[in-house]
Order: structure tokens, then C-alpha cells, then sequence
């Protein structure tokens, strides 16, 4: 049976696939492998064309000692970087290169691990907290009875943290588990923006902040009540802790004609403080797990850094955005934004 040529052979493999001669040059490479690393490979020597001593030595060993060998093979792609796993096969005319794009897969592997190393932070610290109070009560406060209710106050407010720590985490995860669900029930999100606020009122009176409601009535919208309670008490929460005292929070609800970015009718929800600001360079990041602006100042106020990460995937969910726009020296503006596919008024 006679064999095709090579070119069609690899053109019928679904990867970048390219054929080293055994004179150490490119021979042939599918049509994959053009459009990932350019048609400039084409004859070039593979010492030149990849630049990377373990790909050179698995090549190498095929081309001289045919032995089959699997590396790994990272090129920039734009501000990033791209990440082959290769297998190197001897074959009789040189050495075929199958390049398996596994960079998708390494970086949620670097998510996970930065998600655990970051937890184990979190909870380090309380942890370590707790273990010096209970050593202290046992030892040489034991009789103290002013640092005994001294210590248990501390230690209270070290398992609290842990406890919100841990029920954001279970938060987090079920809101990623259901991110692809979309929302059926039709609730009154002025009815409840007006709940939250009055679930709110305890924290407002402690920061001494007011709250300004500014709303249209009775608009309905297509969400999962639970959730987007949580988004809205996670903004204005964080709008009256960080506003600074004796300040004025803005609430606004209301319908705009267009968003752009959703190409559609929108309702919209903004939440304006007057607090100190953020700086831009800090922005982008903000929804990032557990990235804090201050994490001295986050930890006091009792945050987990994981507000804003939950709130962008409950928003997500729904079909919508979150806006974020800041001034140092004037204050923040939070915005959810929902089509108006999704919305009627009652």
C-alpha cells in the first residue's frame, strides 16, 4: 500500500505539526503549525528556528539515536506566553514534531495554586492569633481576668474572620457552579435596594454615613433574589466602610436607553461615595481574589478580599457588567448594569 506524502500526513493531524530533515532543517509543516509560528520555519535549521536547549537535546536524539522523547516548548504570543507540550517522533526521513497547545491548562493549574496558597494566608494569621491567645490563657493569664476578657475579644473576632472567610469561599464556589445558569425569576429590584438598605441601616449609623436613596420604582428584573442581594449589599457595605465618616453614599437606580458595551437597553445601579478614592493602577485588579488596595485597612474592616471577585461572577451570570471608576481625593463609583432584555417595569 503505497504511503501519502508527507505534507498530507500532517496536515491530518489537528495540532501544529512540523518534519525536521535529517539534515537538521524544516521540511514540511501543516497548515496549524503555519498559522501558530509563521511559514518563515519553512527550511530554516531547528537549532535556529527554536531557541530552547531542551527542545534542541529531544530533537537531536531523534535525529541521531532515534529515541522518541516529549518536552515542552513556551514562545511569547502578544504580552503573554504560549505553552506547547511536544512530541518528538523519530520517523524514517528526520523527525516529526507534534506541538500541543497546553497553555489554558497550565494557567488554571497556577490559579490553583495561587487560590490555595492564598487561602492558606488568610487563614494563617487568625489561626496563629488564636493559637498564642489559647497558649497565653493557659499559661500566664490564666488568673488575669482582665486579659482573659481582653484576649476572648480578640479571639472572637479572629473566628469571625475565619467563619466569613469560609462562607465566602462556599460562596464563591457555588456562584462559579451556577455561572452558567441563567436566572428565571422575575424579583423588584427597587423593592429590594430598598431591603438591603434597611438591612444596612445598623452599619451606616456605626460609620456614620448616609445613605441617599435615588430609585424608579418597582422595576422588575430577571435574577436570583439570594444573589443579587448579595451584590448590592457587598457594594454599598463596602461604599459605607470605606466612604469615611460624616460622608454621603449615593444610590441610584435607574434605566438608561443604551450600554453600550451590552449593545441594548439597560437598568443600572450606581453606587457613588465620597471616600478617598482609588488609584487607577489599582483598578483592573480589584476583582481579583483576594486583591486588596490596603490589606491592613481591608483586614480591620473585617474583609475577606473576596467581595468584589463574588459580585463579578453573580453579574456575570446575569448577563450584565461592573464599573468601576475612581479619583483619589473625590471618591468611587460601583456599577452594575443589567440588559433590558432581561428588565421590564411592573
Amino acid at each position: 500500500m503505497e504511503m501519502p506524502p508527507a505534507p498530507l500526513i500532517l496536515e491530518g493531524i489537528p495540532m501544529p505539526a512540523l518534519l525536521i530533515a535529517s539534515d537538521g532543517r524544516i521540511a514540511t509543516l501543516n497548515s496549524a503549525a503555519r498559522a501558530s509560528m509563521g511559514e518563515d520555519l519553512l527550511g530554516r535549521l531547528y537549532l535556529m528556528a527554536f531557541r530552547q536547549p531542551a527542545m534542541a537535546d529531544c530533537i537531536e536524539a531523534a535525529l541521531r539515536n532515534n529515541v522518541a522523547a516529549v518536552t515542552r516548548y513556551i514562545r511569547q504570543k502578544g504580552t503573554g506566553e504560549q505553552i506547547f507540550r511536544v512530541t518528538v517522533t523519530p520517523v524514517p526521513s528526520g523527525a516529526m514534531c507534534a506541538f500541543e497547545d497546553i497553555s489554558e491548562q497550565e494557567q488554571v493549574g497556577q490559579l490553583r495554586r495561587d487560590f490555595v496558597a492564598n487561602v492558606s494566608h488568610e487563614l494563617r494569621t487568625p489561626l496563629t492569633a488564636l493559637m498564642g491567645f489559647i497558649e497565653t490563657l493557659q499559661g500566664a493569664a490564666r488568673n488575669d481576668a482582665a486579659a482573659r476578657d481582653r484576649f476572648l475579644a480578640v479571639m472572637g473576632r479572629e473566628a469571625g474572620r475565619m467563619n466569613r472567610l469560609v462562607g465566602d469561599l462556599l460562596s464563591l464556589s457555588r456562584v462559579e457552579a451556577q455561572e452558567r445558569v441563567r436566572p428565571t425569576q422575575m424579583i423588584n429590584i427597587s423593592q429590594l435596594l430598598a431591603r438591603v438598605l434597611c438591612d444596612l441601616r445598623p452599619v451606616q449609623e456605626a460609620a456614620r454615613v448616609v445613605v441617599e436613596l435615588t430609585s424608579e420604582p418597582d422595576v422588575m428584573v430577571r435574577a436570583d433574589t439570594d444573589q443579587m442581594a448579595q451584590v448590592l449589599t457587598n457594594l454599598i457595605e463596602n461604599a459605607v466602610k470605606y466612604g469615611g465618616s460624616d460622608k454621603l453614599v449615593r444610590v441610584v437606580l435607574h434605566q438608561i436607553p443604551r450600554d453600550q458595551a451590552l449593545r441594548s437597553p439597560a437598568v443600572r445601579i450606581d453606587v457613588i461615595d465620597q471616600g478617598e478614592g482609588i488609584d487607577a493602577v489599582h483598578l483592573p485588579r480589584l476583582t481579583e481574589r483576594f486583591y486588596r488596595v490596603d490589606s491592613h485597612r481591608s483586614r480591620e474592616k473585617g474583609g475577606t478580599g473576596l467581595g468584589l471577585a463574588i459580585v463579578k461572577h453573580i453579574i456575570n451570570r446575569h448577563r450584565g457588567r461592573l464599573m468601576i471608576a475612581s479619583e483619589k481625593g473625590v471618591g468611587s463609583t460601583f456599577s452594575i448594569s443589567l440588559p433590558m432584555g432581561e428588565v421590564t417595569s411592573a
